[in-house]
């Protein structure tokens, strides 16, 4: 097997760019997953679909004020208050719309992060980035044995997770709609649609502008003949609705039942809350109840100790289920103020709803947080609350692992590739197809190890995923 050179590497990646003025670290190899490393992947992902179809029987029995467990009563109004704070009332009647029941995302990526003790679920995302750059690194680096994702598998399983959702349509119209706020992840999103249309697929990379009515369907304009479409794939966050133009026609024409959306437009499967709604001690019946004995344990192992930064006070001598300060529990979160470094291994974060919400725009970690700095996170979370939930997690350290990286080239030197330190967060991209999810493959962000929180960045390298051919250490 040959390493992938920096030269060849590079010039594949000027000639088709995947995001707008973004680069990252080149790496000669991909990197390496061993055939249980997979296998675990398999079930994480069968573990999210499931997650979900809980997440949408509490949310929709917690609406109706029905019972939440079998043989013993449990009522909880606060999950819907929680999960539909601060959206606008169009769109919490959309999404509470009974077509909408049953619908997932087509698409579901968690954000693992590889601690001592495994893999460590710190986000599940249902609109994600890096679905045409996962796919592109997959063929650039096909040369590997055994690529995860090899066969173009992530631009089949996404195209036949959108056209299930027509199954009467033979070769549906699918536009996928690439908001301003997200133009980033644009040009990836472009790519994925020519490769689809190569293979003779009717699939179109459009800004909502794009996009007009004729009576109660949705066309654009293709070459000047306006064309039906059948399949919306919105990459954007629902927060970015007010900058869509064309949303009125959009919801009329899902209405009217002539176009399908993927993602379903339901905020309550965007909000990071629900990680911490697992964790919640009134619902442990709940989830006990309507997952798996397998999808419940392993979702244990996985999703950090978390809790919503709820502003409401608390009766005299009530404690609050969250950590510790000073050994003692909590009467108010404020209390989280006079935390020590150590006690502030804690991530704050918004929930969703929220320009800030994605792109770990609103994380701040506390023990790498001035005592001013923290103070400052926990008092705008808590003033927040009334409109946007900020979530409080533990912070699980990522463990170093070592992996090639190319040193940028001087003065006309070729470039060398050099073992280095760094942290792994490991992405894996779950289709959704009927009731049933598919893993197309993974993309690993690595960092320098100084980098507390790990996400795409200039000094990071983003790669993707191979198994290797015999069993060995898991990464």
């Amino acid at each position: 097997m040959a390493d992938l050179s920096y030269e060849q590497i590079k010039a594949t990646l000027a000639a088709q760019p995947l995001f707008e003025d973004k680069t990252w670290q080149l790496s000669p190899e991909a990197w390496h997953l061993t055939p249980e490393d997979v296998v675990q992947l398999e079930e994480i992902g069968a573990a999210c679909l499931e997650f979900h179809q809980a997440l949408e029987k509490l949310y929709l029995r917690s609406i109706a004020g029905k019972n939440l467990l079998r043989n013993k009563p449990l009522q909880a109004p606060w999950v819907v208050d929680y999960l539909d704070r601060g959206k606008p009332a169009s769109l919490i009647e959309h999404a509470r719309d009974a077509k909408n029941t049953g619908m997932f995302p087509t698409v579901l990526r968690p954000d693992l992060l590889l601690t001592d003790d495994g893999f460590v679920m710190t986000e599940l995302d249902s609109v994600p980035g890096g679905i045409g750059l996962t796919a592109f690194l997959n063929r650039l680096y096909a040369s590997e044995d055994q690529v995860l994702g090899a066969d173009d598998a992530m631009i089949k399983l996404f195209y036949a997770s959108l056209a299930a959702l027509r199954p009467g349509i033979r070769n549906p119209l699918i536009a996928l709609v690439v908001s301003d706020e997200a133009a980033t992840y644009r040009p990836e999103m472009q790519w994925l649609a020519e490769q689809l249309q190569m293979q003779g697929k009717r699939v179109f990379c459009l800004r909502p502008e794009d996009l007009f009515p004729l009576e109660n369907s949705l066309f654009f304009d293709a070459e000047g003949n306006p064309e039906k479409i059948d399949i919306i794939y919105r990459f954007f966050e629902l927060f970015d609705l007010p900058n869509i133009a064309t949303q009125e026609y959009i919801f009329e024409s899902w209405r009217q039942g002539e176009v399908v959306m993927a993602p379903p437009v339901r905020p309550y499967q965007e909000e990071k809350m629900s990680l911490a709604l697992f964790h919640h001690h009134l619902l442990e019946e709940f989830w006990a109840e309507n997952l798996t004995k397998r999808t419940l344990k392993l979702l244990r192992q996985l999703i950090p100790n978390s809790w919503v930064l709820d502003a409401a006070p608390l009766p005299p001598g009530a404690v609050l289920d969250g950590p510790q300060v000073g050994g003692r529990s909590l009467n108010n979160w404020r209390d989280l103020i006079g935390a020590s470094q150590k006690e502030r291994d804690l991530i704050i974060k918004i929930s969703g709803y929220h320009e800030t919400a994605w792109g770990a725009r609103s994380v701040v970690l506390g023990s790498d947080s001035s005592r001013e700095e923290w103070q400052e996170s926990v008092e705008h979370a808590l003033a927040a609350a009334p409109t946007n939930l900020h979530v409080l997690q533990t912070y699980r350290k990522p463990k170093r692992v070592m992996h090639p990286l190319y040193e940028t080239p001087k003065d006309g030197q070729p470039a060398v590739a050099v073992p280095k330190s760094g942290r792994l967060r490991l992405c894996p991209y779950y289709f959704v197809n009927g009731g049933t999810v598919a893993l197309g493959g993974a993309l690993a962000t690595f960092c320098p190890p100084d980098k507390k929180i790990i996400h795409g960045m200039q000094d990071a390298a983003l790669l993707p995923c191979r198994v290797l051919s015999l069993s060995g250490p898991s990464v």
